[in-house]
């Protein structure tokens, strides 16, 4: 089922075991921090900490949810989903029988699907949940709400979860994104969004134009939105469209207040303002989800002009830092939602995975079923020029017959069946914004390894050509098998 708002998913997650209440007062300095940091790597045979739910935050009379989205099954239920292949499989499906190629092919399937679903966000007219309360002029007091000092370097207090609205200004296209606000009075916020995001792109033409950019910024909205605003989904691609195509179900919008943009009508906090051209704030730094601090960089500095909210309101935060983090299953999720729209663009691929360790952008592992010499690097530099994928580090590329999400069966493959004199494709290219191991800021070195059985044809010319993989002998491993469960073994 599709939650409609925050509170209704924290009900069935509290229903379900879920959620815990933490009602002693917390510190947003620090304190929170390190116990939802604690509670997000707590494992109890195997299974992730809760949800939490901090009814009384010092500072602020707002409860804070953390770690909300923070295992897989938690994300399951906020999406509606009984697993995450579940999306990716309704893509396939909507893709057959034909099979459109290329960039252009991958933007009108997902603009298709959301059209045969018929779900389009639709508009709602006054009485929106998140404008029972109106605050304008010097009112407005960000102080109001519990932004989070998380690590001690950081450069201040943050909003992590603030889902981020803007629309071109010649286009009128909107985008959603999630992107750090670092809060720097009561009335201003630092807007980190970078270089490859479509905001950045949004503010560089308004700027060209000397026109001020409206922003809306809304926190605590329902579950599958917050999803939505992290996928990597192109710029001509509404993010309403794709949340409403995974909750089949329309997402309810309200006009602003005070900027002309829309908002979830059942989210929970909206600040809106406006940015004007050129004027920057220092931000940071911010402890990531890199596990390193971002230095101080200047990013637009939003004066906030109005903050609606519920009666009653509640908020939402994220703690990021060295995985595991509530990064993890989101991040798994577009994993798995986009492989069908990957393999549309490279059909070579049977399969990826997006290790959580290596920041789901920094390494991909893929399969591939090999039919000619140096297939591996074709795929590699398919990968390469294939949107964000375009920001992988390092692309490990196995056969087949390699469970790509076996990362011990990968680093066999890896660590053996490569000559890393020949078998290695080292190149440069872009790299995420917030990368800290590249010598200069947004290009880097890129590697792919090239772990597949290797032909003739590719210059391995040993006698008797690749060798055969050891396996059990089916009859033998039948027959041990049955002995193994006679005597419990």
């Amino acid at each position: 089922m599709a939650y409609e708002d925050l509170r209704s998913f924290l009900k069935a997650l509290e229903k379900e075991g879920e959620l815990r209440r933490v009602s002693v007062e917390v510190d947003p300095y620090l304190e929170v921090g390190e116990i939802t940091d604690r509670v997000q790597k707590t494992r109890v045979n195997g299974v992730p900490g809760p949800a939490l739910l901090f009814e009384n935050v010092k500072g602020s009379k707002l409860p804070l949810a953390m770690n909300v989205f923070g295992s897989e099954r938690r994300l399951c239920m906020a999406l509606g989903l009984d697993s995450l292949d579940e999306i990716g499989e309704r893509i396939a499906g909507l893709l057959r029988p034909e099979l459109p190629h290329g960039l252009s092919g991958f933007k009108d399937a997902l603009g298709k699907a959301a059209q045969l679903r018929s779900v389009p966000p639709k508009r709602v007219k006054g009485g929106a949940p998140c404008q029972e309360v109106v605050l304008t002029g010097d009112a407005v007091n960000l102080d109001l709400l519990p932004a989070l000092h998380t690590w001690p370097q950081d450069g201040g207090s943050f909003f992590n979860l603030g889902l981020t609205h803007t629309k071109h200004p010649e286009t009128g296209l909107r985008n959603l994104g999630l992107y750090r606000l670092q809060r720097h009075d009561e009335r201003t916020i630092a807007m980190h969004w970078q270089i490859h995001k479509d905001s950045t792109n949004h503010y560089a033409v308004a700027q060209r134009r000397g026109e001020r950019l409206p922003v809306a910024i809304a926190f605590g909205c329902p579950p599958v939105v917050s999803y939505a605003a992290t996928a990597p989904l192109p710029a001509d691609i509404d993010e309403y469209l794709f949340a409403g195509f995974i909750q089949r179900e329309r997402v309810e919008l309200v006009d602003c207040k005070s900027v002309p943009l829309q908002v979830p009508a059942n989210c929970e906090v909206v600040l809106e303002g406006w940015l004007e051209p050129g004027v920057m704030r220092p931000e940071g730094p911010f402890g990531d989800h890199t596990g390193f601090y971002t230095p101080v960089e200047p990013f637009p500095a939003l004066t906030v002009t109005t903050m609606t909210m519920r009666k009653n309101a509640m908020f939402q935060s994220i703690v990021v830092g060295r995985p595991p983090t509530e990064d993890g299953p989101l991040g798994k999720a577009t994993e798995r939602f986009f492989l069908p729209l990957l393999k549309m663009i490279i059909p070579d691929i049977v399969d990826y995975d997006l290790p959580e360790t290596g920041g789901f952008h920094n390494c991909a592992i893929v399969s591939i079923d090999k039919r000619f010499p140096k297939h591996a690097q074709k795929v590699m530099h398919a990968i390469w020029g294939a949107g964000l994928m375009s920001l992988t580090k390092l692309i490990v590329v196995v056969d087949s017959d390699c469970d790509v999400h076996d990362y011990a069966e990968v680093s066999w493959r890896a660590f053996g069946n490569v000559d890393y004199a020949r078998d290695l494709l080292l190149t440069e290219g872009a790299v995420d914004h917030l990368d800290h191991a590249s010598y200069q800021q947004f290009w880097g070195g890129k590697l792919g390894v090239d772990a597949t059985r290797k032909l003739p044809e590719e210059g391995y010319t040993r006698n008797g050509g690749w060798p055969e993989m050891i396996v059990s002998d089916p009859a033998t491993a039948a027959k041990v098998d049955r002995r193994w469960k006679e005597y419990g073994l």
